[in-house]
């Protein structure tokens, strides 16, 4: 017998100050069988930081060759491309030449991420932002995580502020550029 998704769903506040983006919003995502719930929560947060008009998440480790989030314009057209985790270079590569415009956001060892990257050619590395999570941060917010949650997303200056059913949390979101 084949193991399904686990649905969870995030009633979510967000007040990101540095984009002047100020939201109310539910969020249901699937976790994947294959997928750990660090993955799912640094998803959950790419979304929310890059909130804006035309925003999806894709199914996770089960997209295939989509990224974790995706932005499109009015006519379907791809304008941002959102990668989670330790992304592949060759996606990350197709995805900013499609989209134009592309982001990571991982929890994993940054070094790591931005060495596996680097060694390869992605279109337009140099202006990728690669934005780290603490690994730390994101395992102590995941092993509060319930299948509903009420979550309070602040940013101002680059730290997030996360209020998880009342539990608060902090860490600064670092940004990488590849060389």
């Amino acid at each position: 017998m084949a193991l399904t998704a686990t649905i969870y769903n995030f009633s979510t506040q967000l007040s990101d100050i540095d984009r002047g983006v100020y939201e109310t919003f539910d969020v249901r995502m699937a976790k994947q069988p294959s997928e750990t719930i660090e993955f799912m929560l640094t998803r959950f947060l790419a979304y929310c930081l890059e909130y804006t008009e035309g925003i999806e998440l894709t199914e996770g480790v089960a997209a295939g060759d989509l990224p974790a989030v995706l932005v499109r314009d009015l006519t379907g057209r791809v304008t941002a491309w959102i990668e989670v985790g330790a992304p592949d270079a060759e996606r990350l590569h197709r995805g900013s030449k499609l989209a134009g415009r592309a982001a990571v956001y991982t929890h994993r060892n940054i070094r790591q991420v931005l060495s596996e990257l680097s060694a390869r050619k992605v279109h337009g590395g140099e202006d990728i932002p690669i934005y780290a999570f603490e690994p730390r941060f994101i395992e102590e917010v995941a092993a509060t995580l319930d299948r509903r949650v009420d979550v309070s997303v602040s940013v101002t200056e680059r730290q997030l502020y996360l209020d998880v059913n009342d539990k608060h949390f902090e860490t600064t979101i670092a940004e990488h550029r590849l060389a």
